[in-house]
């Protein structure tokens, strides 16, 4: 009798632990995000760098988000902020390979630059490059490479349509610009800005930064100088833009800006369009990659699909100028 006791209670025992031995390897391949299971039950891990922190690329990352959601995709994400920092930008992309992630995103320039430097293997989807070719990203728009693609944040018309904007309703030919010129996505549209301003009276005054703490003082190295001010989608200025607005709002210079979460900020107007937009485009990209439905080389780079003009009126207000009843029907006011 007693035998046969411990004979039971061993099966019993081994039957127990085998069932939760089964419970343990479920749990585990749930959150390592492996390749056992269907496609709707697999997690993907998703290395996330970004330059910097300010609102246009934070939108750009709740777009990308967002979309990955809307396919179904079950996703970790390992978030990590350079804070403008080039090593540690750098060592995010390097450490984001040693770990094998199924895919980068890369919020920025240098952010996708750090990535391809890190890796010629792990897919990289980028957004919020302005110059994807020139900064040595892609090939080309259409044929990108074999494990780089995204969305760029340059609107063809966006720089043009600014340039003929201040010419044709700003008074006075001096535009004022700070930008970073370590940044080459900023160093490209500063040359696009000096383009489009051939055959026009205007001209550029320049002011470089190498920090977001040295953008108060380089617009106040601007006042007497400029009638303008045209602050691009420079990640430096931008993560300070409210220095800039306090110095145009201080001594009525209209402040032109990039993008559209500028102008809710505080910019009196820009030609932009909603960076949200771009990075879900990004998003979409990303599904398509991690699911197989294609190869990153099949992607061609994508442009900003809507292009619109966008007023600030308190902004206007704040820095003197009146906004003309012909820009009410051309453009979006936010009052």
């Amino acid at each position: 009798m007693k035998k046969g006791w411990k004979l039971g209670m061993g099966m019993m025992l081994a039957g127990f632990l085998a069932l939760s031995g089964c419970g343990n390897n479920d749990n585990a391949t749930e959150g390592s995000g492996g390749d056992s299971g269907s496609e709707g039950e697999k997690t993907y891990k998703i290395g996330v760098t970004q330059i910097v922190e300010h609102q246009s690329l934070d939108s750009a990352l709740e777009g990308f988000q967002a979309a990955l959601e809307e396919k179904g995709l079950n996703v970790e994400y390992d978030i990590q902020n350079a804070q403008n920092d080039q090593n540690n930008n750098q060592t995010i992309a390097n450490n984001f390979a040693g770990d094998g992630v199924d895919l980068i995103f890369a919020n920025s320039t240098p952010s996708a630059q750090g990535a391809l430097n890190a890796t010629k293997e792990i897919p990289i989807v980028f957004t919020s490059v302005t110059d994807p070719v020139g900064s040595g990203l892609v090939k080309s728009f259409e044929e990108p490479g074999a494990n780089i693609t995204g969305t760029t944040d340059t609107h063809p018309d966006a720089i043009p349509n600014t340039v003929k904007f201040i010419d044709e309703n700003i008074e006075g030919n001096k535009v004022g610009m700070i930008y970073n010129s370590g940044e080459s996505n900023s160093v490209a549209q500063i040359d696009l800005v000096k383009e489009a301003m051939k055959g026009t009276d205007l001209e550029v005054v320049e002011a470089s930064v190498s920090t977001s703490a040295e953008v108060k003082q380089a617009t106040e190295s601007l006042v007497g100088k400029v009638d303008s001010l045209y602050v691009i989608t420079d990640n430096t200025v931008v993560s300070a833009l409210e220095s800039v607005i306090d110095v145009a709002s201080d001594k009525d210079i209209p402040l032109f800006v990039g993008e559209l979460d500028s102008v809710k900020r505080g910019g009196f107007a820009a030609y932009g369009f909603d960076y949200y937009d771009i990075g879900f485009e990004a998003g979409e990209m990303a599904a398509s990659i991690l699911t197989g439905e294609k190869k990153v080389s099949e992607i061609p780079v994508q442009y900003p699909q809507n292009l619109k003009l966008q007023i600030n009126a308190k902004a206007a207000k704040d820095m003197g100028i009146e906004i003309k009843e012909e820009w009410k029907e051309a453009a979006e006011i936010l009052e």
